[in-house]
């Protein structure tokens, strides 16, 4: 009965927030000395940050109220409560991690006012965007250094332990992937995607895709194709403003990657973007050049069948091209019969009606081509077998 008679009072949403910003200080200040007491306001947190989402998202029985998700909204991005959620993410135990992933995500939505105050916030804080992309390298470099030192111990003391015990137990990878996530979250913004496209991080990208860990690779592919897809007339601009050093990294990179996953995110991007009306300048120009198609004859050769599929969507736009450059005629001139060799056969999972209608387009074209200009003497590694 007295715990019913002294049951705390809710707090308001603009409490919740407030509470959760203290427990953050308190945990990180140098006050809080008793692991336990630590551990306490830990438990605290999370929950705190739970009630938050549970506020911003309803509890599956009730839709949350738009008053208090406003309330929610204008007080995390006061007094800087967003930046010190977004730094204090990796210190957060997996389930808190992925409720404030949820919250963060959510925020970006909410308007008050008529206004994404989100959008605006992270305009005049672009180094909070910077630090989420360079938490991929920064992250899985990390992962690795632990790893080793662990296994140098483990023999030291006797103990089998293999590199993928370790990384079980650490943290370092997961982290990695809530950077992501929460970095995909703020790119939903075009001034932000915009941001990042112009500045050097979108270099690193080429680096951060080819990482060794699996997960992490697979999630900077997700924000790189995000960047390069969201905001039309944003990535036109890039592309056109960027393209040679942008398309000498794809194709070298990523094109022409040894690593199966790389070439086949690769190619499938390229058709999506080339294929998209707002890059169609982009488009004209990429399937002009003679060493892009090059590439694309080569990757026509490659063992799997999904990637020969992607890389035909590319390719028919070369033989489309009603103003191909001399060398590019002759190129398909000289390879025109293992070309159309190659097409009669070529068939896969994914064919349907519209495959077969783009194969006979293409074949057609192939089969009208006459030379405009002299063979180009340097063929012989662009010839598909039949």
């Amino acid at each position: 009965m007295k715990k019913a008679l002294f049951k705390p009072k809710p707090k308001t949403p603009v409490e919740l927030v407030r509470h959760a910003r203290e427990l953050i200080i308190f945990v990180e200040s140098k006050t809080c000395t008793r692991e336990s007491k630590r551990e306490e306001k830990l438990s605290e947190l999370s929950k705190t940050i739970l009630e938050i989402r549970t506020v911003l998202y309803g509890n599956g029985e009730s839709e949350p109220n738009p008053d208090a998700c406003t309330q929610i909204t204008r007080e995390f991005f006061r007094d800087d409560t967003f930046r010190i959620f977004i730094l204090y993410l990796a210190k957060l135990k997996l389930g808190a991690r992925q409720d404030a992933t949820h919250v963060i995500a959510n925020l970006q939505r909410q308007r008050v006012n008529s206004q994404l105050i989100a959008s605006q916030y992270l305009q005049e804080n672009l180094d909070l965007v910077d630090m989420l992309i360079c938490g991929y390298k920064f992250l899985y470099l990390r992962v690795e250094f632990f790893c080793v030192y662990f296994l140098v111990f483990a023999r030291w003391i006797n103990v089998q332990l293999t590199k993928l015990d370790l990384i079980s137990y650490d943290k370092e990878g997961d982290v990695a992937l809530t950077y992501g996530a929460v970095a995909r979250e703020c790119i939903r913004h075009q001034a932000v995607a915009k941001h990042v496209l112009e500045s050097d991080n979108m270099k690193k990208f080429f680096e951060y895709i080819q990482l060794p860990n699996f997960e992490i690779a697979s999630d900077a592919v997700a924000t790189f194709k995000e960047l390069l897809t969201r905001h039309k007339s944003t990535v036109a601009e890039f592309l056109s403003k960027n393209y040679d050093w942008f398309f000498k990294e794809y194709n070298s990179q990523l094109l022409e990657s040894t690593s199966y996953f790389t070439r086949r995110y690769a190619i499938k991007l390229l058709g999506d973007m080339l294929l998209d009306r707002s890059n169609a300048a982009v488009m004209v120009r990429y399937v002009g050049s003679l060493d892009n198609m090059r590439i694309l004859m080569n990757l026509l050769r490659d063992s799997n069948k999904t990637i020969q599929f992607d890389t035909f969507h590319v390719f028919k736009l070369f033989v489309a091209n009603q103003n191909k450059p001399p060398e590019v005629v002759s190129i398909l001139v000289t390879n025109k019969h293992k070309l159309l060799q190659f097409l009669e056969n070529f068939n896969c999972d994914k064919a349907d009606d519209h495959f077969q209608a783009d194969k006979q387009q293409v074949i057609s074209e192939i089969i009208a081509l006459q030379h405009k200009d002299q063979p180009c003497k340097s063929l012989d590694n662009c010839e598909v077998p039949c």
